[in-house]
């Protein structure tokens, strides 16, 4: 068999797991930036300060820190395919856990249900991103990954169009200001309304996910067979003995928290400045990203490395946050014309700037993954739980960020506890992910 022909049927062979994979990436991205909508709207019908409504982030993003070693464990007990399985099951219990919430608009049993998603996402995510890694040639692999990120972030486009059509269509006056305008009675009265709106999207959402459990178990999903540990590293004893994973993890740590905030807080900033559409805002910064992973499939590997566009991802993010805080909170000169030019409701300049960090740490994931994979051998499942721990950036860094605001008495200068985390990316592009001992 001739190389051409080799290539061909390792892309054929590659073509059911990628689609089946992309299906549950797109589950990943609709459950992740629901909560950008989420936040919002739980700030105003639970009555509460940035500082408690970012908790939204922090019950779901910290069951990726309590949970991904344990999931790990499940894994290799039952497989990847199995246990992407079992992550879906946990997912539908967790969107059925809404119900109950919903009904009782009680703001501790929306968080329970939301650390129960996380947790399902924990194992889905664990199993899935080797997956993808594994399934083609490594120097490629960042634009394989890049295809499923614009598979999740094109669900992050248009979950919060759903979710202001579904949840909020008949409550355009839905303010603070509005509810706390009503007398005692009828101000409960549209809170139940309001909240009773989340409970049939959340039951459509579990039959979905206990359809997708039938898709994987019963398709032809190949098991994942990851190769023995490399004789060069035979001498290390445990997953703590590779830098490059440990330091990826940290380097993951750093940009789920700047892209957590650049999606979930985005629609409490622009509440800050009066903005109507503060519920959709989301779906910008989304739109950029779906950018920048488009840049990932079309440049990864042909014009630019994987080391590159980690680099690349990280001055444009640092950039950013300087826009961010130092920017207008008005549309002035070139953002205005285009915004018009491209017929989108005009924004504010450093609210441009918050959905512009999209496009620049779009490549991020993509390409720490397989950098912090390398050479791990049998000890990929370990170092997958360890990246996806680094997940809980995005449950401990926007709570830096809501009590940063909080305290500053302006939600702009929350912001600056992005520019340490593309730093620390930047070191991890140029130095962290070479390292192979302490």
């Amino acid at each position: 068999m001739t190389a051409t022909t080799q290539a061909q049927v390792s892309q054929r062979s590659s073509v059911l797991p990628m689609t089946i994979v992309g299906v549950l990436f797109f589950i990943f991205g609709f459950v992740t930036w629901l909560n950008g909508s989420l936040i919002p709207f739980l700030k105003i019908i639970c009555e509460l300060n940035e500082f408690q409504a970012l908790f939204v982030t922090f019950a779901f993003y910290i069951a990726y820190t309590v949970m991904a070693l344990p999931m790990s464990s499940i894994l290799k007990l039952t497989g990847y395919k199995n246990g992407m399985a079992i992550g879906l099951g946990i997912m539908a219990v967790g969107a059925l856990l809404f119900i109950p919430a919903a009904q009782a608009a009680n703001y501790l049993l929306f968080l329970a249900a939301l650390f129960v998603l996380g947790t399902g996402l924990t194992i889905l995510q664990t199993a899935s991103n080797p997956y993808v890694v594994h399934i083609g040639p490594r120097e490629s692999a960042a634009m394989r990954i890049s295809i499923m990120g614009l598979i999740n972030k094109g669900a992050g486009v248009i979950v919060p169009l759903i979710f202001t059509a579904l949840v909020l269509s008949g409550f355009e006056n839905f303010t603070a200001e509005h509810l706390a305008a009503l007398n005692p009675v009828d101000r409960a009265a549209q809170i139940d309304a309001l909240s009773s709106r989340l409970v049939m999207p959340y039951v459509y959402m579990a039959g979905a996910l206990v359809f997708l459990i039938a898709l994987v178990k019963f398709s032809s999903l190949p098991e994942l067979e990851v190769a023995e540990q490399p004789a060069e590293h035979a001498d290390k004893a445990g997953i703590m003995h590779f830098p490059q994973v440990i330091l990826g993890a940290m380097a993951l740590f750093a940009y789920v928290g700047v892209e957590v905030i650049a999606g979930d807080t985005i629609g409490l900033y622009g509440a800050s400045l009066g903005l109507s559409n503060f519920s959709s805002l989301t779906s910008y910064t989304m739109v950029f990203m779906v950018l920048g992973y488009l840049i990932g499939v079309t440049c990864i590997p042909r014009f630019m490395s994987q080391k590159q566009a980690l680099l690349a991802s990280a001055l444009a993010g640092s950039l950013c946050i300087l826009g961010v805080v130092f920017g207008s909170t008005e549309s002035t000169g070139i953002a205005s014309v285009l915004w018009g030019w491209m017929g989108i409701p005009v924004i504010p300049n450093s609210v441009a700037c918050v959905a512009l960090m999209g496009l620049a740490h779009a490549l991020v994931w993509p390409s720490i993954w397989p950098l912090a994979l390398d050479g791990l051998g049998k000890y990929t499942a370990q170092g997958s739980a360890l990246l996806i721990m680094g997940i809980s950036g995005g449950a401990i860094l926007p709570l830096f960020f809501g009590k940063l605001a909080h305290f500053a008495g302006d939600t702009q200068l929350g912001y600056w506890v992005g520019l340490p985390c593309y730093l620390f990316i930047l070191f991890y592009a140029l130095k962290g992910h070479k390292m192979r001992s302490w």
